[in-house]
């Protein structure tokens, strides 16, 4: 097992859009070759899913893999460090630990016992990469130690999101190194080695991210003492997957990615415990019906905000997900509830589910989902017991927020007279808080200091009111499938957005009579009607109006994070400001 070549790895063929984006990107043959591997995807507790290519696995939002961290000491207590070649794909000339790299799909290197599957993958790439005889090294020397998760972005394309088995061997080894794989090495003591941390010992390249993380947050004095002692060693081991998050800023030249994969990142993973969450029920109908708009899709915008945030502005960790599940299903008993209100039939291109499941399974379903939002929320990773009771606090009002607004959304259909103040204040609750809050729990639970969570609660009420104009905006200038509902049906049905409140406004003209005879006739609207009001609200201005209102707090939104330090992460955010307005652009 540990002599065979590149020839007998596990493989999954590249794609040919991969491929070509390798080959443009000047990786030599051999790299590529390496980018075939088969390497085993893991969930959050590294049970194996499904092999993958390398290069899938690392290509813009990537696959939670498998990997291997080795700690090699010789017999005077110093650890082996090497630099990886310029030549590499990812994180070419950084300084990483003696060895790290994947078990492979194999069922040699997928063995579990006694962590048998990554001690023989370090032998065959400690061959590989250092040219160490696999004679020199035993299974029985390597100790496992830990394990880690970690993401690490190096630009928009590569990124390293890992389980990472920590190992740890003590040997004197010969060295044959590989030039294509590493560039040179450094043998280091334990002062040396703090001293190249903190960067009191200049060295020609930075530190990997994922070793950082191992020597400063995992790797104690206590490690160093065990070093010669099996014994000592072996008493260090956990059971642990110490989460890390995302640790991208630790590399200075990192460069974020878009919103769209920055999301990607992390949707499967809230996603699975929204699933979790609202499948827990004995009664399938009940659980069928919760879970009816979230198998129809959606961004999950929410459910990932608290995530984009946090390691934008602090330290990310999976209880921002948990929040974000939280949040993104107390999201989606509001939809059910909002069509039963509204008499919406369709909702994201399906049935809603008081026309799926009847109405009172769906008003059920809906108050199941508030309930299980909360549970999820108490049991966030991370979420310390004095926090627990702040946070539901503040989901709390949330949702009572919420509530608000779209009572005011009620009363607005039969009143004549709706300012623009009383608008501003229904959507301020009924869709901007939710963003507000998923910045600001992001921020707080990330630990950023009240400065900057008062700035992303900012950003995210003005990214919310944003938003919500701007979804007006669409309502009157797409079609209906591009809407997944009838276009125009919020005129139809009489609904005070801010457009209407302005041409209502307006002094009397034939286009003002046009928007009058639709606004509020329901069914009995014919379409030659309703497009009759659309155009009246563009001829009027109001269109116009709510166009400005609307990039105003898209400029607040900016302004609140040009406040914040420069992070890859920001990126995201960026996108994600300018996101509504990009719909209509």
């Amino acid at each position: 097992m540990a002599g065979y070549q590149i020839d007998d790895v596990p493989s999954v063929k590249i794609d040919e859009n991969l491929k070509q984006m390798l080959v443009e990107n000047s990786a030599d043959e051999e790299q590529i070759s390496l980018m075939s591997e088969a390497v085993i995807v893991v969930d959050e507790n590294d049970v194996a899913i499904n092999p993958s290519s390398k290069v899938a696995a690392h290509h813009q939002a990537g696959l939670l893999h498998r990997a291997f961290s080795v700690l090699l000491f010789d017999s005077n207590n110093r650890l082996l460090l090497q630099k990886r070649a310029d030549d590499k794909v990812t994180f070419p000339g950084v300084w990483a630990n003696s060895c790290c790299s994947h078990p492979l799909n194999s069922t040699e290197e997928s063995e579990l016992k006694d962590s048998l599957g990554v001690k023989r993958a370090a032998v065959r790439k400690l061959h590989q990469e250092l040219g160490i005889n696999p004679a020199q090294i035993n299974l029985d020397d390597f100790h496992f130690i830990t394990k880690m998760m970690y993401s690490a972005r190096m630009n928009k394309d590569w990124i390293e999101r890992e389980i990472d088995h920590v190992l740890v061997i003590q040997a004197d080894v010969e060295l044959s190194i590989n030039q294509n794989e590493v560039s040179e090495v450094k043998w280091v003591s334990k002062d040396e080695l703090e001293s190249i941390l903190v960067g009191d010992i200049e060295i020609d390249g930075e530190i990997a991210p994922w070793f950082r993380c191992i020597a400063s947050r995992i790797m104690t004095d206590e490690w160093w003492d065990s070093i010669g002692s099996p014994d000592k060693l072996s008493e260090l081991r956990d059971d642990m997957i110490h989460d890390m998050g995302d640790v991208s800023h630790m590399l200075s030249y990192a460069e974020g990615a878009g919103l769209t994969t920055s999301i990607m990142e992390v949707k499967p993973l809230v996603e699975q415990r929204i699933s979790d969450s609202l499948c827990a029920s004995k009664h399938s109908r009940l659980s069928g019906a919760m879970m009816h708009l979230v198998k129809g899709g959606g961004k999950r915008l929410r459910a990932t905000l608290p995530w984009l945030v946090g390691k934008a502005v602090g330290d990310s960790h999976s209880g921002l997900l948990d929040v974000g599940a939280a949040i993104e299903i107390v999201h989606n008993f509001t939809l059910v509830h909002d069509d039963i209100m509204d008499d919406d039939d369709t909702r994201r291109g399906l049935n809603a589910v008081h026309i799926e499941y009847g109405l009172p399974t769906a008003i059920n379903a809906g108050d199941a989902m508030l309930a299980i939002a909360f549970e999820r929320l108490v049991g966030a990773k991370g979420l310390e017991h004095k926090d627990v009771g702040p946070m539901v606090n503040r989901l709390a009002w949330m949702v009572r927020r919420v509530s608000e607004g779209q009572q005011l959304d009620i009363e607005f259909e039969d009143r004549i007279a709706v300012s623009e103040e009383d608008y501003f204040e229904m959507i301020e609750g009924k869709t901007a808080v939710m963003f507000l809050t998923c910045a600001e729990v992001g921020a707080r639970m990330s630990g950023a200091d009240d400065e900057t969570i008062q700035c992303m609660a900012d950003w995210g009420l003005a990214v919310g009111l944003c938003f919500q104009l701007m979804d007006d905006l669409i309502d009157v200038l797409s079609d209906s499938e591009t809407l997944g509902k009838p276009a125009g049906s919020d005129l139809a049905q009489g609904k005070r957005t801010l457009m209407v409140i302005h041409a209502l406004s307006q002094s009397d003209s034939p286009e003002l009579e046009n928007l009058r005879a639709v606004l509020g006739k329901g069914d009995a609207a014919t379409q030659a009607e309703i497009d009759l009001g659309l155009a009246a609200l563009n001829d009027i201005g109001s269109v116009a109006y709510a166009k400005e209102k609307a990039e105003m707090y898209h400029q607040q939104a900016h302004a609140c994070l040009d406040r914040l330090p420069d992070s890859p992460a920001l990126l995201a955010l960026r996108e994600l400001t300018d996101y509504q307005l990009n719909r209509i652009s």
